[in-house]
């Protein structure tokens, strides 16, 4: 895909490569699966860099809004699955 994701440019290299990890986890997801753990270590580390909630619904408004993939529904749905499944995402 053809975008860019949505990052503060106040964050350090490590922060920014773990969050565009955390979307790259969220594509997955959509594209051809995700492992359950994977997805929610990538989410665990992106709320770490994004404690807040209302920058946690920004940032992921703003990918969803540009790439059509729905973080929140992603890790709502790994959150319901047990630990060895794979999440499988449709549009």
């Amino acid at each position: 895909m053809e975008y860019q994701y949505p990052i503060d440019y106040h964050w350090s290299t490590d922060e920014i490569v773990d969050v565009i990890k955390f979307y790259e986890s969220i594509e997955k997801a959509y594209e051809k699966g995700v492992g359950r753990e994977d997805l929610m270590a990538a989410y665990r580390r992106f709320k770490e860099i994004v404690p807040g909630k209302s920058e946690e619904k920004k940032l992921c408004g703003e990918f969803e809004d540009i790439s059509g993939y729905s973080p929140y529904r992603t890790v709502k749905k790994a959150k319901e699955a047990s630990s060895n499944e794979k999440i499988i995402m449709r549009n």
